[in-house]
């Protein structure tokens, strides 16, 4: 009789992932088990088939070759036998299988020593400090390893193996065909027994704290950077590695410049008198004051780069550039004198618009030539 694909005995299409194979195995291993079918005969040849077809699946490299070359890749075996020769265990299978359910896989990784959790502190900076560096003390709330028992969790720093896993971590339970592996509930996976617990921390190893640290704020960081600071996460259980500390930046927002990677800008309002006949202003910068010359003619919203007056990048030796873009200021609270004067003035240029104003010229004639179109 010839092989079904595999994919239909799984029922399951050619591009499924990794999780919906095994959710497509469980769901029929559970379904055909000879066990929950003994009036059936044929279960336990669908069960088997099941088997193989997952076997094969759920390796990318035996896989990959069913995918090309169909079963003659794997030899019509995916693991020492295929639906007319299985062989293994099923209680290993069903350990297999629905170990992480039960708490089989759990309890190997609660058996190994686990590395503390990683923590996260958000520091706020003056875009001042941010660009020269600066160095700050924070405190942290963490979890601490107690000094009393050095972590260990024992009042004496002696632990007993474990008598009811025998210092395994996880214990497994029989029942019929069914062999499921489970966290061991008198040591919760360690593998020892605390037999005088600490009274500091009661037998946990760690303990609550606030700890006081000295973090050094490198020059040209920026919102959303990070400082990792090794080992000074939380503690690990049983005395294990701690986890690390990641401090996180937030600069505040600057009343005179706005930050753009590596320059800085800022918005200089100047007097219309100013942008028409040229002048120099005094212009801040974050290492001092600088002159800025402004030539005659200067329109509203022109930029002008200060080259090197920007921020100094912490990833690289690139100095940043200040970027000033000029705003030309309409004078308010005018006294009768000066309309009188600014009226005159205007008269002397209006009669030269073209002259003196070539953008409004060329925009009252394209404002002309619009009408004229539409009317036309």
């Amino acid at each position: 009789m010839a092989k079904r694909d595999f994919y239909e005995v799984l029922g399951v299409d050619r591009g499924a992932s990794d999780d919906e194979l095994k959710k497509a195995y469980r769901r029929l291993a559970m379904k055909c088990h000879p066990d929950r079918n003994p009036d059936d005969a044929s279960a336990q040849d669908r069960f088997k088939e099941a088997k193989e077809a997952y076997e094969v699946l759920k390796d990318p490299k035996k896989r990959a070759a069913y995918d090309q070359f169909g079963h003659a890749a794997v030899g019509g075996s995916a693991g020492g036998g295929g639906p007319q020769g299985f062989q293994g265990d099923v209680g290993d299978i069903f350990g297999d299988i629905f170990g992480d359910i039960f708490g089989g896989g759990s309890a190997r990784r609660a058996h190994a020593r686990q590395r503390g959790s990683d923590l996260r502190y958000a520091i706020e900076l003056d875009l001042e400090d941010a660009v020269a560096g600066t160095e700050r003390e924070i405190r942290v709330p963490t979890l601490g390893q107690c000094k009393t028992c050095k972590g260990s969790g024992a009042r004496d720093g002696n632990k007993e193996t474990c008598s009811t896993c025998g210092g395994a971590g996880q214990v497994r339970m029989q029942q019929g065909i069914f062999s499921v592996q489970q966290t061991c509930p008198t040591c919760q996976g360690n593998g020892q027994q605390i037999k005088n617990p600490c009274t500091d921390c009661q037998g946990q190893g760690r303990v609550r704290e606030t700890r006081t640290l000295s973090v050094k704020i490198p020059a040209g960081v920026d919102t959303g950077d990070r400082i990792r600071l090794a080992g000074e996460g939380e503690a690990g259980a049983n005395a294990s590695q701690p986890g690390d500390l990641y401090v996180e930046v937030r600069v505040r927002p600057h009343p005179i410049f706005e930050r753009d990677g590596d320059d800085l800008y800022c918005e200089v309002p100047i007097a219309f008198t100013t942008a028409a006949i040229g002048g120099q202003l005094e212009i801040p910068t974050l290492s001092g004051q600088v002159k800025l010359k402004i030539p005659t003619e200067t329109q509203s919203g022109r930029l002008f780069r200060l080259k090197g007056k920007g921020v100094r990048s912490v990833r690289s030796n690139r100095q940043g550039d200040l970027m000033c873009r000029v705003q030309v200021e309409t004078p308010v609270k005018l006294s009768s004198k000066q309309k009188d004067l600014l009226k005159n003035f205007e008269k002397s240029v209006a009669s030269n618009g073209d002259k003196h104003n070539p953008r409004a010229s060329r925009w009252m004639d394209s404002v002309r030539n619009f009408f004229s179109r539409a009317t036309s």
